[in-house]
């Protein structure tokens, strides 16, 4: 055999040496399993995309960041300047109720002009193209995005930069993977980095965007997937530190451990936000629908939005705008604590009817804002009455933003590891770690979606809810194959194959059956719907039934090998061989499933392997199946 042909059929082998059969080694290479590494050279092709598509986002979210910086300047305080400010300390007095109206429509038409794409808050609409449209968003969002997100969060808008920024980033994947010759999954994993890359590229937080995409966007964890985004996020850390500093995006005094008591109050304040979060999870989506009952076209929804965000800013003008520095006063525990509970409610009538008009926005800073004036009197309150615990009202809050976030988007581990690398305090972790956990428990429990995946669940997309390990990947083909397999040699006549087929005999009763020349090796298979047809030509053998070469699987392949081979080459049956070339036996999709079977029945069947005895000496029951909708004890 040509070993240029084949050089690495050695290392497919699982003996010392080469298969006796060289005729089936294109067949065995097909049919062995993957190694046992778990990147190659594509993957590497990959990751050279991701940190090219990290540089450009990083400087899209720099523009980002400059344009509202711009907007800002020119629609609150009438000057051109790059300056960072806020919209509260403008002195348009109530003119000020015009400048989100004016920010609206201008949203409004170029959603309507430019792409429709460009309303909602960016990551709904990344995870729709993912799932419905092999993440294929259109070129002209990557510009269009960050343009109307500032123009909507330069002239008022309740917003943060982020949701934007991760939908601009994801665009430019899509768009370097539809320029480039690259497959469905590949083009959804550089979308992932470039996300990845944008929300990194604001808030500094690498490890935490690496986790969002993984549980919002791309649904798995697998090296050809976290590899390049986490490529891509360590790439915009980088470049961060030399555009924006090094300093956290959240300023947090020093955290002490926190005693058991304390995790307590923290377990409790995480239910509590659980709560908050489908609370307003219903609220935006509840405003959402009323205005499409509106008899105008929804062009006019965001400057109607921009009415209530201007009366609103006219009264508390610190609900205007990102708001970033409102949270670091949150985090700071020193505002009075009625002036939290209005400006709360305010921010939160603010952002959520805005959201709703369908204009370019994010939800992590709003949400992070109300959830930190929710754990900021939450922990007021348990001091009051406790005053002998002393809860942190800094570290209330941290939890309060992290706990509403991830009931809200179900971005649990995310929004753990966000609230840390934001403040970059270590003894935090055990507090938000208890508490989002409880808030996405309660969320799960109470609320069918999320906030990111209810519209796009009312158009029929169905959003995974979890990741796992391929059970049929656990699971040896030999382990499930059928050994004793009944064959025909390939110089038998079709009337002998009949009168075997007809004889009623149990080793006959298959539908299917391979045909094997004379050292015993596969040649194919032939059906017993290809015998009816063919047993009039009697002189015929069975070796003209074969139409195609066989399609055979290592003995030592896994199930999920199997499994893709059969729905790859549309057929109901494999031949399985070993390491020698010889037959071992036959695989079909029947008994693929009666393995997957096994895997729902240790899913859904209790049973107490130490069997105890009653007082009266019977022994309990051992083993109780799961009935749909039945709760555990």
């Amino acid at each position: 055999m040509d070993s240029t042909k084949h050089p690495d059929l050695r290392d497919l082998s699982t003996t010392n040496g080469l298969p006796v059969a060289p005729s089936l080694s294109d067949a065995l290479i097909s049919g062995s399993p993957r190694m046992p590494g778990l990147v190659d050279r594509r993957l590497i092709v990959i990751c050279a995309y991701a940190f090219a598509i990290a540089l450009v986002t990083s400087v899209i979210a720099l523009f980002l960041v400059n344009l509202i910086s711009l907007i800002t300047n020119l629609a609150f305080y009438q000057r051109v300047s790059l300056q960072s400010v806020e919209p509260a300390g403008n002195a348009l007095g109530p003119l000020v109720v015009f400048v989100p109206v004016i920010g609206g429509l201008i949203v409004g038409l170029m959603a309507r002009y430019g792409s429709k794409a460009i309303r909602g808050h960016g990551i709904p609409e990344a995870m729709e193209q993912v799932l419905s449209n092999e993440s294929i968003i259109p070129a002209r969002l990557t510009f269009l995005k960050p343009v109307s997100a500032a123009i909507s969060i330069g002239t008022g808008g309740p917003f943060g930069a982020e949701g934007p920024i991760i939908a601009s980033g994801g665009a430019f994947g899509s768009l370097v993977g539809q320029i480039l010759k690259t497959t469905a999954h590949e083009r959804k994993t550089l979308l992932a980095a470039g996300a990845a890359a944008g929300m990194t590229a604001i808030f500094g937080s690498p490890v935490s965007a690496v986790i969002l995409t993984i549980e919002l966007l791309v649904f798995e964890y697998r090296p050809r997937s976290f590899v390049p985004i986490a490529i891509a996020a360590a790439s915009a850390a980088t470049l961060r530190i030399a555009l924006f500093g090094a300093s956290p995006a959240f300023s947090l005094s020093t955290v002490a451990p926190p005693t058991g008591v304390e995790m307590l109050v923290y377990l409790a304040e995480g239910i509590l936000l659980g709560f908050a979060s489908i609370g307003v999870t219903k609220l935006v989506y509840w405003i959402e629908d009323q205005f499409e009952k509106l008899p105008i076209h929804w062009m006019w929804w965001p400057a109607i939005g921009g009415v209530v965000v201007g009366m609103v800013g006219y009264w508390f003008p610190n609900t205007m705008g990102v708001g970033y520095e409102n949270i670091d006063k949150l985090l700071a525990g020193t505002l009075p604590m009625k002036f939290v509970a209005v400006f709360c409610f305010m921010k939160l009538v603010s952002w959520s009817v805005s959201l709703g008009t369908g204009t370019s926005g994010g939800t992590l800073a709003p949400l992070f804002t109300i959830g930190g004036g929710v754990g900021l009197i939450f922990a007021e309150a348990v001091n009051g009455w406790f005053p002998a615990l002393a809860v942190s009202p800094g570290v209330a809050a941290l939890v309060g933003m992290a706990a509403i976030f991830a009931g809200a988007s179900r971005a649990m581990l995310a929004s753990v590891l966000f609230a840390f690398e934001t403040t970059r305090q270590p003894w935090a972790i055990l507090p938000l770690l208890i508490g989002c956990t409880a808030a996405y428990v309660i969320s799960c429990l109470r609320m069918k979606t999320s906030i990111m995946t209810e519209k796009i669940s009312r158009r029929g997309i169905r959003v995974p809810g979890e990741y796992g390990a391929d059970p049929l990947s656990q699971v040896t083909i030999r382990d499930v194959a059928t050994k004793k397999v009944t064959s025909f040699n390939t110089d038998e006549t079709i009337q002998s194959a009949w009168e075997k087929l007809s004889s009623g005999e149990p080793q006959f009763h298959h539908q299917g059956y391979p045909v094997l020349d004379a050292h015993g090796e596969p040649v194919g298979v032939f059906t017993y719907k290809d015998l009816i047809k063919s047993r009039q030509s009697e002189k015929k053998t069975v070796r003209d039934l074969v139409t195609r070469a066989p399609v055979i699987v290592s003995d030592n392949a896994s199930l999920a090998v199997a499994r893709d081979k059969l729905v790859q080459e549309r057929i109901g049956r494999l031949l399985v061989v070993h390491s020698n070339g010889k037959l071992l036996g036959i695989l079909t999709r029947t008994d693929v499933l009666r393995a997957y079977s096994l895997n729902l029945s240790a899913e859904t069947t209790r049973e107490a392997k130490l069997r105890l005895r009653t007082p009266r000496g019977r022994v309990r029951n051992s083993k109780q199946p799961i009935s749909p909708g039945d709760k555990e004890p």
